[in-house]
């Protein structure tokens, strides 16, 4: 036992569980929505949009078809499967996101493209595998058969829950903009008081609110995160937020690799055979790499940048949400091998990505910093070669260029006070500093 006399296996307490790691989701798509400086933008966050669209998607249906076919799983067990794993995580992925939020007009060194990839898929793609949860509930519940469940779930669970998450959180980042920084008169700003308790309970606020309103919280959140981070972008209070929920964020990480570790020494893994450990190496390695080659063909993303945003596709403390939800909600055939093969992905991800996570992105800053150190030299060179080109041009254009431009000049205005013009050595026309008459 982990701790004597003391049951801390996930699976005897799914409530608990459920709601631990629903906290745990919750601060770090708070902390990895005000981490990100760039806007959003259909340009701008290019690979996202298509990781989310086309690369979870076939995710999900990659995890779905191993799990069914090597695992034997039933079509709700192997959906829910590929809906728990598929999403990246923002709890343990800090290695591969973007840092702290840059205030006052201060560069930010480590938003590149890898890590804002990284970042804004895992604060997104944790709301929007919700609806595959819960076509894997509908499928438990009331069968296979199309006919049963399909039509709801488009409607409600699909488009009608996105939406409204999307909007609540929009609404909600405005609103609270507007109290932090810009509070109607006689009140104080809140930003004044440089405390990040009470921005983090209004966050919470809005997470209940748009489970009450029937959304999907966790998209919720990441949106209001984001919109508040758009809001006053150069104000130092945006720190103040991000290291309040950092530090809230650590300790619940911690606490719960603990409970984790602790379910592992006490059997969790013990319906885990060589076939799920299979279906973990794949979605690792396979799966997931290539799901994202496939989504981020012919993207302005450079190739080395696209082969860290494949393959850095990290699994953890959300999975654990996603099946104890499920598994609390429906009966499904083979949990306790869904509980298995669940945290073998989520001990082989810490472990690979947690290896090569700083050693990758050290070096791909390297690269991205030669590039830089050559990009003026190249520019330069390039200002040589077009100033050269236009002295060699000059002798034998400048009469020409002369009369264009007298003849574009209004003949009112040369029958008043006609100007004399020259032509400089590199081509170009100006008028000479005293006027001539035209007699």
């Amino acid at each position: 036992m982990f701790l004597p006399g003391v049951d801390i296996d996930p699976r005897d307490h799914l409530a608990l569980t459920e709601h631990a790691t629903e906290l745990a989701v919750l601060i770090s798509l708070l902390g990895a929505g005000l981490s990100i400086d760039r806007a959003p933008g259909w340009r701008r966050w290019q690979a996202t949009w298509r990781l989310l669209t086309v690369s979870m998607v076939l995710t999900i249906a990659g995890i779905a078809a191993a799990g069914a076919t090597l695992l034997g799983l039933s079509v709700g067990a192997a959906l829910l499967l590929g809906a728990a794993i598929a999403p990246t995580d923002p709890v343990l992925a800090a290695d591969v996101q973007v840092g702290e939020p840059s205030v006052d007009g201060a560069p930010n060194d480590t938003e590149d493209q890898v890590r804002l990839t990284l970042t804004s898929e895992a604060g997104l793609n944790d709301g929007l595998a919700f609806p595959f949860v819960f076509a894997a509930i509908a499928i438990a519940t009331h069968g296979a058969a199309p006919s049963q469940w399909l039509g709801h779930w488009l409607a409600y669970d699909l488009v009608l829950r996105v939406a409204v998450g999307l909007a609540i959180g929009w609404l909600a980042g405005r609103g609270l903009s507007r109290i932090i920084f810009n509070p109607p008169r006689p009140f104080s700003p809140l930003a004044d008081t440089n405390e990040g308790f009470v921005a983090v309970g209004a966050i919470l606020i809005t997470y209940g609110v748009t489970e009450i309103a029937h959304g999907y919280g966790f998209l919720s959140v990441f949106v209001a995160a984001v919109t508040l981070r758009n809001r006053q972008p150069a104000h130092g209070y945006h720190k103040t937020l991000h290291l309040f929920t950092g530090q809230i964020e650590q300790l619940l990480s911690v606490g719960l690799l603990l409970v984790l570790g602790g379910a592992i020494s006490d059997g969790i893994l013990g319906a885990l055979t060589w076939r799920g450990v299979a279906v973990a190496v794949l979605v690792i390695f396979v799966i997931r790499p290539v799901a994202s080659r496939l989504a981020l063909m012919k993207t302005a993303t450079r190739a080395d940048e696209r082969r860290a945003i494949e393959f850095f596709g990290i699994r953890g403390i959300g999975s654990i949400f996603y099946v104890s939800f499920a598994v609390g909600h429906a009966p499904f055939s083979h949990s306790d091998e869904l509980w298995a093969v669940t945290v073998a992905t989520i001990v082989l991800s810490i472990f690979i990505h947690g290896v090569t996570a700083t050693p990758v992105m050290r070096e791909l800053d390297r690269r991205r910093n030669r590039r830089a150190a050559r990009r003026p030299s190249r520019s330069r060179q390039r200002v040589r070669r077009t100033a050269a080109t236009r002295s060699s041009t000059a002798g034998r254009s400048s009469g020409e260029r002369g009369r264009k431009a007298v003849a574009r000049w209004p003949v009112a205005s040369i029958t008043k006070s006609p100007p004399s013009w020259r032509v400089s050595s590199r081509g170009r026309l100006s008028r000479w500093p005293r006027r001539r008459s035209c007699a």
